[in-house]
C-alpha cells in the first residue's frame, strides 16, 4: 500500500506541478464557478427585492443549487481534463508502461478532481457570502454530505467520459465539457422533481444529484436533514460508479489490445 500511495502521489504531483507556476491555469479553475455565482446572484437579489420573504427563500435555493451543481461539474471536469492532459502531452503510453496500475491512475485522477473542485468552488462560496449574504454552510454539516455525493457522481460520469475517449479518441474529447450539462434537466437543480412530466420524472429519480437537491430544499425550507434522500443518492452513486468503472476497465483493455494508447494525442 505504501508503494501504491507513492505512485498515486507521483501522478498527483505531476499535475499539481502544472499549476504551481501557471496562474492562468489556477484562475481558470475559479473563473466559471465565480461567474455563474455572480450572474445568478443578481437574479436572486432581484427575486428577493420584488417578492419579499418568498423571494428570499427562492433566492437561497437558486444560489444553493448553482453552488452545489458546480461541485458536480468541477469534479467531473477535473477528473476528465486531468486525463486529457495526459493525452495532450502524449504521456498516456508512458503511464501504462510504468508500474502505475489502472486503479492507481483512477485514484490519482480522483484526488486531482477534488483539488480542482475545491480551488474552483470555495472562492465562489466565499463571494456568495460576501456579496449576497448567502452562507451555503449555514445548512449545517449536511453540506459535507452534499459535497461528497455530488463529487462521487462527478467521478462516475467522468469514468464514462474517459471510457468514450479511450474508445473513440480525440473525437470524444468535447464530451468532457458537455455530458454533465446534459443531465441538468434531470438533476432537479433549480426545481423539485415533482414538477417534471412523467417519463422525465422517472429518469430524474435515477440520477443521484436529484436526491441531493431534494435534500438541499428540505434543509432550506424545513430545516431538516432528508436522510432518506441522501441514502438513495449514496446507493445510486455506488451503482453508477461500479457500472462506469466496469465500462472504463473494459475500454482500457480494448485500447491495450488494439495498441491505441501510444497513438493517442497524435
Amino acid at each position: 500500500m505504501i508503494l501504491a500511495a507513492r505512485r498515486i502521489w507521483g501522478l498527483v504531483y505531476r499535475h499539481l506541478s502544472l499549476y504551481r507556476r501557471s496562474w492562468p491555469r489556477v484562475l481558470e479553475l475559479a473563473y466559471w464557478p465565480t461567474l455563474q455565482m455572480v450572474v445568478w446572484g443578481f437574479v436572486t437579489a432581484y427575486l428577493a427585492g420584488v417578492q419579499g420573504n418568498f423571494g428570499s427563500i427562492a433566492a437561497g435555493m437558486l444560489l444553493g443549487g448553482v453552488l452545489l451543481w458546480e461541485v458536480a461539474l468541477r469534479s467531473q471536469m477535473g477528473f476528465a481534463i486531468s486525463f486529457l492532459e495526459e493525452i495532450w502531452s502524449r504521456n498516456l503510453g508512458h503511464i501504462f508502461v510504468s508500474p502505475l496500475r489502472p486503479w492507481e491512475l483512477v485514484a490519482g485522477l480522483m484526488v486531482m478532481s477534488v483539488a480542482r473542485m475545491l480551488v474552483g468552488v470555495l472562492p465562489a462560496i466565499g463571494l456568495a457570502w460576501l456579496l449576497y449574504g448567502f452562507g451555503l454552510f449555514a445548512m449545517g454539516p449536511v453540506v459535507v454530505a452534499f459535497f461528497a455525493l455530488l463529487v462521487v457522481m462527478g467521478w462516475a460520469v467522468a469514468l464514462g467520459v474517459t471510457a468514450l475517449i479511450l474508445r473513440h479518441g480525440a473525437g470524444a474529447e468535447a464530451l468532457a465539457w458537455s455530458v454533465l450539462f446534459g443531465l441538468t434537466p434531470f438533476a432537479a437543480v433549480f426545481y423539485p422533481v415533482s414538477i417534471l412530466p412523467h417519463g422525465m420524472r422517472e429518469i430524474a429519480w435515477l440520477v443521484p444529484a436529484s436526491h441531493v437537491f431534494e435534500g438541499m430544499r428540505a434543509a432550506l425550507l424545513e430545516g431538516r436533514v432528508a436522510w432518506e434522500q441522501l441514502g438513495v443518492a449514496a446507493a445510486l452513486n455506488l451503482v453508477w460508479l461500479g457500472a462506469m468503472a466496469w465500462v472504463f476497465m473494459g475500454q482500457l483493455q480494448h485500447a491495450r489490445t488494439r495498441g491505441s494508447l501510444l497513438g493517442m494525442g497524435e
